[in-house]
């Protein structure tokens, strides 16, 4: 009898909090705008993609609305088993929306409801602040000093989401410089819509750790052995890059080899809400279509919660829980 995956320990890292937004949510917050709810899993690539994701987040118009969303995302990573969630959040995208305040205070409404619900629930929650590609760079780097002055109350890492294709990693050297000399982790993403040379410049110009996605590195197999070596990890999404066109279906997905190489990968839903699955369902199929063993499922479990910004009193156990599965 396989092992319940829903047992193994995990941390969630590569999730978006709207994104992770629940179907049922979405059509309460629509219902309370007098709208129909918005088509989540209809578009034909990325483009369409963020129209949708854009679709769903303007139905989040108050504060207690965004509180929900956090608390629900929090409860569906303790319900997939994750002792550990890490959302990325883009705090300017409610600046200027009645009630919400300063980005100081939507931050810090996003870490107090995190942590509120982690606590109720035993796990814990740190937040990613991501900036975005096609925004002035200087608000990157602003949004790099706003992580900053919470890297000790709630934010754990930095982010830079959106098409990697259209802007490269280089310009935001400087956001990712004030990030890492706070103690954040590095974690752009890169190596989903453009190629390997997206991932080295995550690597070499913003000093990545983790990397978002980072599937396309298989492209280039020197940049694979330096992944391997450096123990850079990579925050894989398989639905997501599916349904996005980045591979052609899960049975091509390149993360079993990838893990054959070397390189320290973990699994994540990236945007439930669009593509599917939570963190517990990507670990159901990659133990179903990609065929990993449970010692790949807990190694990469294992990965996840090395890789986050977990304090020691969640990391500590849920890596011995993780040896306990395997046994």
């Amino acid at each position: 009898m396989s092992r319940d995956l829903a047992a193994l320990p995990k941390a969630h890292l590569h999730v978006h909090l709207e994104g992770a937004m629940r179907p049922a949510t979405l059509d309460d917050l629509a219902a309370a705008a007098g709208v129909p709810s918005p088509p989540v899993r209809e578009y034909d690539g990325f483009t369409e993609f963020v129209q949708r994701y854009q679709a769903a987040d303007a139905l989040v118009v108050t504060p207690l609305d965004l509180r929900r969303i956090v608390r629900e995302v929090v409860e569906d990573a303790a319900a997939d088993g994750a002792v550990w969630v890490e959302p990325h959040f883009y705090p300017p995208r409610y600046v200027g929306r009645p009630g919400f305040g300063t980005v100081e205070e939507v931050t810090e409404l996003v870490i107090d409801e995190g942590r509120a619900a982690a606590e109720r629930l035993g796990i814990g929650c740190g937040i990613m602040i991501s900036a975005l590609r096609g925004f002035p760079v200087e608000q990157a780097t602003d949004l790099a000093r706003l992580a900053a002055r919470y890297a000790d109350a709630g934010v754990v890492s930095f982010g830079l989401a959106a098409d990697e294709s259209q802007w490269p990693p280089e310009p935001y050297a400087e956001a990712f410089a004030i990030a890492r000399e706070a103690g954040l982790i590095s974690a752009p993403h890169a190596g989903e819509l453009a190629g390997p040379a997206s991932v080295l410049g995550a690597l070499d110009a913003l000093g990545a750790r983790r990397i978002c996605h980072g599937v396309r590195s298989v492209e280039d197999p020197a940049l694979v052995e330096r992944l391997a070596s450096d123990g850079i990890v990579l925050d894989v999404c398989p639905t997501s890059n599916v349904l996005l066109q980045v591979v052609p279906d899960l049975e091509q997905h390149p993360l079993a080899r990838l893990l054959d190489a070397g390189v320290r990968c973990t699994l994540n839903g990236d945007d439930p809400l669009l593509f599917g699955p939570g963190v517990l369902g990507e670990f159901e199929l990659a133990r179903t279509s990609l065929g990993l063993t449970d010692a790949q499922l807990a190694a990469m479990a294992r990965t996840s919660v090395e890789a986050s910004g977990a304090p020691a009193t969640i990391r500590e156990p849920a890596l011995a829980a993780i040896d306990g599965w395997t046994t």
